[in-house]
């Protein structure tokens, strides 16, 4: 099967994000009231805004020589969390020690889409799989949506951000199952038990630790497990071809090509009638028309 032609995903639908600048391996953001500059590797222009704008941020992360780690100079005091919303979900913001905000503004692409394939299905209760599931949002979009959802992630403080999110989301009652697991042992028990699953959502890191010394490189790794997520998505296990459901694969690894995932991911797929997009995703800068590239996808649903 040809890999699609490639589509580009520009998250433009925030109020209480925008990016105001990028450049120099930089980017300035606004989140919430606030201002941060954080690393952005493929940021290779001249920023925009003047230096006063980019000096004066509320938050500047230094990164060290390891690719997430460094630290926080804060310019003001920052209260530990704000809430923020996307669409009609509520969540919580924070800085991380590795450079994160708790959250992916471009991922917004992703929660709307599945949003749309869960609220056009009829009857019953879809149950939705959310692999790498961090801070939760993607299983708060689903969950609002009508799903019942398994969030996995090996980070037991990362659960924990995502139950304080289901608590400001006011979806505290919502039918999700928290699970602090390796995503790869996971959905090989899953598939050992006979689980399906209408959805599969997947994020995963370059590198990562399960919580029992699991190790996890995506290059060795991607290839198996986006097989394995395909037979959790098959209604008829001994009838290749006959998934119904979706399917979101994010992979954040400049050496990775999106004709990378798309044909691995298509290959996983053979024979199973649906429609694919793939391509790289954005964000939108709020005065110009450049757009951030942050990420390459692969999507599929029937």
């Amino acid at each position: 099967m040809t890999a699609p032609a490639p589509k580009i995903l520009v998250a433009d639908d925030w109020q209480d994000y925008r990016l105001l600048d990028s450049g120099n391996g930089g980017k300035l953001e606004q989140v919430g009231p606030y201002h941060f500059v954080r690393p952005e590797p493929q940021a290779l222009w001249s920023p925009q805004a003047p230096a006063r704008d980019w000096d004066g941020a509320d938050a500047i992360f230094s990164p060290a020589d390891d690719d997430e780690a460094g630290r926080w100079r804060f310019n003001g005091e920052l209260p530990p969390t704000w809430t923020l919303r996307w669409d009609d979900l509520k969540f919580q913001s924070r800085p991380t020690p590795f450079r994160h905000l708790a959250f992916f503004p471009e991922h917004s692409v992703h929660w709307r889409y599945a949003r749309e394939w869960l609220r056009g299905r009829k009857g019953g209760h879809p149950e939705v799989l959310n692999l790498f599931g961090y801070t939760g949002l993607a299983s708060l979009a689903c969950a609002s949506a009508g799903a019942k959802v398994t969030h996995v992630d090996a980070s037991k403080k990362a659960i924990g951000f995502a139950r304080d999110n289901q608590q400001e989301a006011g979806l505290a009652q919502a039918p999700i199952r928290w699970i602090c697991d390796d995503a790869l042992s996971f959905v090989k028990r899953e598939i050992r038990r006979g689980r399906r699953y209408d959805g599969v959502i997947l994020d995963p890191p370059k590198f990562g630790r399960g919580p029992n010394g699991e190790t996890w490189q995506l290059e060795g790794g991607l290839a198996e497990l986006i097989d394995a997520c395909q037979t959790l998505l098959r209604v008829e296990p001994a009838q290749r071809g006959s998934a119904r459901g979706f399917f979101i694969a994010t992979v954040y690894a400049v050496r990775l090509s999106y004709l990378a995932l798309a044909q691995t991911a298509q290959q996983a797929f053979e024979g199973a009638a649906g429609e694919w997009e793939v391509g790289e995703m954005a964000l939108p800068h709020a005065n110009d028309p450049r757009v951030l590239p942050t990420a390459i996808y692969a999507r599929w649903r029937s």
